[in-house]
């Protein structure tokens, strides 16, 4: 158990320390989509493709706010949604990182001919609307306020002091071995670095980015979430391992599993997905199967969608869901 909980204390940090760096970047690039896209239709499957990608659902979120206001396809949306493997893209990337580079590679190639072969065959009619400007998020943040850090720091704020006592502990815990003890030294190297630099941005932007975005949206809405669902599904599948036999079980029924994960991944929430994700990585489902969920399941990216049309989001779900599971498939049948 003691194990167990040192993993997931690992995992957390990670995804926390990874958070609170792309929800910087994320408010440092807003308000350059509009000119990236004015010009050929494959920009905008490229910049799902690359939105997609990117650990956790802000690229997400920017895409159905670019499709909400007729900037880009349903295609270049269904392109995101592939690509995306949520909150769970950070806990691959500790648990497996080289096989997550390599699955988020193959998701990307995959998420380009699902938005083209979506836009091309499917919705051949659905145009989008005159471009009009949009204000996406004009925010920008100073992380380096030159001759207001040290008044931050002597009038820091409640939320500043625990996000730095987090990120401090995180750096200690790694650098010491507590957790990530027993993984590769470039692994443990990545992670004290990722921790500093999680560390200078706490100790450094601005009281209302900190509070608004570091704080509100990353340490109080998604880390709580990733620690009990990663818990969770660690608890879940050690028990399997230790009262079933379970090997033999899903090495003989891959192609149910292979079904009930892409059912899974219909679920607009990050968290279920992770079961799957600890299955591969204990080694109980082939790669082929993360494959699948990992295209049908977007984190909760699809959720903003919802308040705009929900004939599209279920439109997104059903496409994603016939690409998962044919992939899937071709992945069982190729024996990978």
């Amino acid at each position: 158990m003691l194990g167990i909980l040192k993993n997931t204390l690992m995992i957390t940090g990670f995804v926390f320390i990874m958070m609170l760096v792309i929800e910087y970047l994320n408010v440092q690039t807003r308000g350059q989509w509009q000119k990236f896209l004015q010009g050929r239709r494959w920009r905008q499957y490229v910049l799902g493709a690359f939105l997609g990608v990117i650990p956790g659902c802000l690229g997400s979120f920017a895409m159905v706010t670019l499709y909400s206001h007729r900037l880009v396809s349903l295609g270049a949306l269904v392109t995101t949604m592939i690509a995306t493997s949520g909150d769970e893209a950070f806990v691959m990337f500790a648990l497996f990182p080289g096989k997550a580079l390599l699955l988020n590679v193959i998701l990307g190639a995959v998420a380009l001919l699902g938005g083209v072969l979506t836009d091309l065959l499917f919705f051949k009619k659905h145009e989008l609307a005159a471009a009009h400007e949009l204000p996406l998020h004009e925010e920008y943040c100073n992380c380096f306020p030159r001759g207001h850090i040290l008044a931050q720091l002597r009038a820091m704020t409640l939320e500043r002091f625990l996000l730095i006592l987090i990120t401090t502990i995180i750096l200690i815990a790694v650098g010491s071995g507590f957790i990530a003890g027993g993984e590769e030294g470039w692994i443990r190297i990545t992670l004290i670095t990722v921790s500093a630099i999680g560390l200078y941005i706490v100790a450094t932007v601005p009281d209302h980015f900190l509070a608004e975005h570091l704080w509100e949206h990353v340490a109080k809405r998604h880390v709580p979430r990733i620690f009990f669902w990663t818990l969770g599904a660690m608890i879940i599948i050690q028990l399997m391992i230790n009262h079933l036999n379970i090997e033999q079980y899903f090495s003989e029924t891959r192609l149910l599993i292979l079904v009930i994960a892409c059912l899974v991944g219909l679920i607009p929430e990050s968290g279920p997905h992770l079961i799957f994700v600890t299955m591969f990585a204990r080694g109980l489902a082939p790669f082929s199967v993360l494959l699948a969920s990992s295209i049908v399941q977007d984190g909760h990216g699809m959720l903003p969608l919802l308040a705009h049309s929900r004939r599209d989001f279920i439109r997104v779900k059903l496409i994603n869901f016939g690409f998962g599971l044919l992939i899937g498939l071709i992945g069982l049948w190729l024996g990978f």
